[in-house]
């Protein structure tokens, strides 16, 4: 492989897709089916980018330890794990959000009550910042039980459509901050591929912004 390729880490699934279609609205030469089947190493030799698909948790983690250059996470995830990494451009995708939600008619006044997650670093900060002393249990999967059999008072998770939420009797209490994907980049990479990572970030931000513009017409 060329030393003038661009290696990205992304996760699989939406955000891969959503981020391969800004690429290619930006001018890159991504195939369209070129994400399909079980790999976890996939190469666009026409666009000089190599593509690492992990969980979405472990993107920040490649990117800080330089295997690779470039990668796009959401921003619940870079508030959690806090790694050393450039984010760069807010790439306005897979937009959600992240909540306190509980059983909808929960007991107040428990000291300490008991905050079930998979971002106990999110929840402590903003428990702490709301003055609640509270006891948070790290899950990392299916949240939405703990408030049902009694682990939890509440869980802090990720919001998209609340559907998940509602089917299983859950409300929505508080809204800690909106989510998207954010383009991310190492720090050496930065200094030492300048020129091939600006061209990409000024590109995507070209489309990101046109993006903004037609949504804003249409709402508008």
């Amino acid at each position: 492989m060329s030393e003038d390729w661009i290696t990205f880490a992304m996760p699989k699934g939406r955000i891969f897709e959503e981020a391969a279609h800004l690429l290619r609205q930006a001018g890159y030469p991504l195939q369209e089916d070129f994400s399909a089947g079980r790999k976890l190493i996939v190469e666009a030799p026409e666009a000089n980018m190599k593509f690492f698909l992990a969980k979405p948790m472990d993107v920040p983690t490649y990117v800080e330890h330089g295997v690779a250059d470039i990668g796009v996470a959401g921003k619940d995830v870079l508030m959690e794990e806090r790694r050393d990494v450039y984010e760069v451009l807010d790439l306005a995708i897979s937009a959600c959000h992240l909540a306190v939600a509980g059983l909808p008619h929960r007991r107040k006044g428990r000291i300490a009550p008991k905050i079930a997650t998979k971002y106990p670093n999110i929840a402590t900060q903003y428990f702490k910042e709301q003055g609640e002393q509270v006891e948070v249990i790290r899950l990392s999967g299916s949240i939405e039980l703990a408030p049902l059999i009694g682990l939890a008072e509440r869980i802090v998770d990720i919001v998209s459509t609340g559907k998940t939420l509602k089917e299983n009797g859950l409300a929505e209490l508080e809204t800690i901050d909106h989510v998207t994907s954010r383009l991310i980049v190492n720090p050496v990479s930065y200094r030492m591929k300048d020129r091939q990572i600006d061209e990409i970030v000024q590109r995507l931000s070209v489309i990101v912004e046109e993006g903004r513009s037609r949504h804003e017409d249409h709402t508008g």
